[in-house]
């Protein structure tokens, strides 16, 4: 059941919000953070373990959480990455047979504060007309900690911009994922009926990808792994000589928290290797591809998150439904200039969502195709990066069609 201990959320603009304590610890807790917003209507799980949180204070827009409790096949990492959760209100329930534990006992175990029975409306449209806030959630007393307080160490807490959290969550060494989708498999798209294989290798061939890991979530490597690829994942500070040395079939790289311009050794890396072998990026991969070839990236007012987010297929003129959660974007006319072209837009505001070079087989997506959580429209990007490595050439339109109209026909 949810406690009765008081806890506050405190926003940078001198906003502050009563409800009560779960998660955390025993004792009283404090969290701070980037406040930001999720519109998907399930999939706390996978949300609260993205490392793309890292940092932030994640907010769920559906009024209850916790009612399926947690299931450990379910999550993204190791353990819940962000830096608070808030909910209107917690489940005081668990109904799921695949559950083994409740969500405030979990967030409680990995010592995350969380508060629930605040006005996450409200919440919401601050954070939608002011933009992205610094927060904090604190169950201390008032007699300890007034809401100026709050405030203040709400506005202390360094911006987002210039965040270099990709360095803090991508892993120390390198190493080969091994899992598939499993029972979660795709019964159908191109390769439902069949194993691709790279060109010129006998039958029962895999594909060899290099992943610099930003902090990759494990759903992006099943995917991978199930298309008959071998992933080894590398650190953030791999060079290209590291890469080079597993002489890849392909290049990917992942999503990650913080700011995308001072990932430098990222960057640095791609700049030297872009078009050597077919590359593809997801998330803050989308953005450090853009940024290696030379475009910039500028910080969104609130950022997309969620698992209902309108996305039009410019080559194909279809419509995806896709999950999302990043807070930066790639401008466009600097990724023109760059060699870039977009092949994805975002229809609630128009700004870009995928792209790909004009001569060199590099093409990404700013959201998820991996659909952990959210709809599986977008899973085709994954075949189009196995053909594109069958091929070694840059990706093209009637490629982009064959492969979503497969998985369309599902």
């Amino acid at each position: 059941m949810p406690t009765t201990k008081l806890a506050r959320l405190a926003l940078e603009d001198g906003t502050v919000f009563h409800g009560r304590a779960f998660g955390g610890s025993l004792k009283d807790f404090e969290g701070a953070g980037e406040v930001v917003f999720n519109t998907a209507m399930c999939g706390y799980q996978e949300a609260l373990t993205d490392l793309s949180y890292t940092g932030q204070i994640l907010t769920m827009t559906a009024t209850e959480m916790g009612n399926y409790g947690i299931a450990p096949e379910d999550i993204e990492s190791a353990a819940p990455c962000v830096a608070g959760f808030v909910v209107r209100e917690l489940s005081a329930i668990v109904s799921n047979q695949r559950a083994t534990r409740s969500l405030s006992d979990w967030l409680a175990d990995a010592g995350i504060p969380a508060i629930e029975g605040i006005d996450t409306r409200a919440l919401v449209r601050r954070l939608r007309m002011g933009g992205a806030m610094r927060g904090v959630i604190s169950s201390v007393s008032l007699a300890d900690a007034s809401d100026l307080d709050l405030v203040a160490r709400a506005r202390a807490i360094p911006s987002m911009a210039g965040a270099n959290l990709a360095a803090k969550v991508s892993p120390r060494c390198s190493g080969k994922y091994e899992e598939a989708l499993g029972e979660w498999a795709p019964r159908g798209g191109l390769f439902a009926d069949s194993k691709p294989a790279p060109a010129g290798r006998p039958a029962g061939a895999r594909f060899q990808v290099a992943a610099i890991d930003c902090g990759a979530k494990r759903n992006i490597y099943r995917h991978l792994v199930e298309r008959n690829c071998d992933v080894h994942f590398l650190p953030h500070t791999a060079t290209a000589a590291e890469i080079r040395a597993l002489r890849p079939d392909g290049l990917f790289i992942s999503n990650g928290p913080g700011d995308p311009a001072v990932v430098q050794t990222v960057i640095e890396t791609l700049r030297e290797v872009a078009g050597e072998v077919p590359t593809f990026g997801i998330c803050l991969g989308h953005q450090l591809l853009a940024l290696a070839l030379g475009a910039s990236t500028w910080k969104l007012k609130f950022g997309h998150r969620g698992a209902n987010q309108p996305v039009r297929n410019l080559l194909t003129g279809r419509i995806e439904i896709t999950s999302q959660n990043h807070g930066f974007c790639v401008d466009e006319v600097s990724l023109r200039a760059a060699g870039g072209e977009p092949t994805h837009v975002h229809l609630n505001d128009g700004t870009l969502a995928g792209f790909r070079h004009t001569t060199k087989p590099i093409f990404s997506v700013q959201y998820h195709p991996e659909a952990s959580p959210g709809p599986h429209d977008s899973a085709y990007l994954f075949d189009v990066f196995v053909q594109m490595m069958a091929s070694r050439a840059p990706i093209g339109a009637a490629e982009m069609e064959r492969a979503q109209a497969a998985l369309a026909a599902v």
